[in-house]
């Protein structure tokens, strides 16, 4: 019925997202195939769940999305950020994680494609993406677990580097 297509974050420090949408499911890959996770999204009545990874390496998505907006938990009640976006016509904005922490949202829809930013100027990361058919409120949500994945992959790698020095 639908496909997303496009990219999270630039061409060296991003994540491709590609998944198919059959009017309830989002099923697809954030990243390639042997550095990302696996997304699957299930939309029923502006209730959103699904998991971002697997059983261990993963994320839990909880929450509710619908044409004004979406309030959704990735993750668990520890470990986990906030996404609260606001539609207003063709724009959505808001934040991913927290107040103190967390990054601003500004996305815009533009015909068949969902652009813009999360995050700031220095340490955002560029949302481009064609719709296909998916909801754009929808597309945004799938766009935060992609950033998710790859602010939790960077954060692992520049661990790691600290940690073998």
């Amino acid at each position: 019925m639908g496909e997303l297509n496009g990219r999270i974050g630039g061409p060296r420090l991003g994540y491709d997202l590609r998944a198919d949408w059959d009017g309830e499911k989002l099923r697809g890959r954030v990243g390639g195939p042997f550095q990302g996770r696996d997304i699957a999204l299930t939309l029923h009545g502006g209730n959103v769940d699904g998991r971002v990874g697997g059983t261990f390496a993963g994320f839990d998505v909880d929450g509710e999305v619908t044409p004004q907006g979406a309030r959704v938990r990735l993750g668990g009640r520890v470990g986990g950020d906030d996404v609260r976006l606001t539609a207003d016509g063709d724009r959505m904005t808001g934040r991913f994680s927290g107040r103190v922490s967390g990054k601003d949202v500004e996305l815009r829809r533009s015909g068949d494609r969902l652009e813009g930013r999360i995050g700031g100027v220095v340490d955002g990361k560029d949302v481009g993406l064609s719709l296909g058919g998916v909801p754009a409120e929808l597309a945004a949500l799938a766009a935060l677990c992609a950033y998710k994945v790859l602010e939790d992959e960077q954060t692992a790698a520049s661990t790691s580097v600290h940690l073998s020095s």
